[in-house]
């Protein structure tokens, strides 16, 4: 009679060995993951790079997106210097979900960027009209459909808006009209606004 007991505790045990190893497997391969995108964005996402952009601190689902973009060749492949088509192409799903865990986990630290104050201010007047609703608080909170805008690298923001405009990265619905309306005028007073941020 006893018999069962044992052998349903020792099927018990070997299940929660074999998820343990598993576990240990998984973050392992996550720490592998993070620090092969460390090697280009920093140590947390922090990109010290002028032209790296800086992920720590973005939303789980929004970084899913993009990485799931780029894995998809929907994304321009050679963002600056970094082909992050490359990068991506073999990560699984899984492996995708993590690392974006791992770096929504993450402070989204500014880098100290040159800016044209007169700029500036214009940039942000031109935000509060058109971009304040998706992009909070002049850019700087992270959401599901919204990268953290407020501080980013102004050449990786220079580089994307471009990208946007010539329709080479798609561009949210919401967004689409919002920045056909602007003039290359307007769109560089936005990156001086944002690379105001410190």
């Amino acid at each position: 009679m006893k018999t069962p007991h044992i052998g349903y505790a020792l099927l018990a045990c070997s299940a929660l060995f074999g998820l343990s190893l598993s576990t240990a497997a998984s973050a392992a391969d996550v720490t592998k993951l993070v620090e092969s995108c460390a090697s280009c964005h920093g140590k947390g996402g922090a990109s010290t790079e002028l032209d790296v952009p800086i992920i720590g601190g973005y939303s789980a689902e929004y970084l899913s997106g993009s990485l799931k973009a780029y894995k998809d060749k929907e994304r321009p492949c050679k963002d600056t210097k970094i082909d992050m088509c490359q990068v991506v192409k073999d990560f699984s799903d899984n492996d995708i979900k993590q690392v974006a865990e791992y770096f929504a986990e993450q402070k989204f630290v500014r880098t100290p960027q040159k800016f044209d104050a007169v700029l500036a201010r214009k940039g942000k007047a031109i935000h509060d009209k058109g971009c304040e609703k998706c992009h909070s608080e002049g850019g700087s909170v992270a959401s599901d459909d919204a990268g953290i805008l407020a501080g980013q690298k102004m050449a990786y923001l220079d580089e994307q808006l471009k990208f946007f405009n010539e329709g080479k990265r798609p561009i949210p619905k919401k967004m689409k009209p919002k920045l056909e309306a602007l003039g290359k005028g307007d769109i560089e007073a936005l990156i001086h606004y944002y690379g105001s941020f410190k």
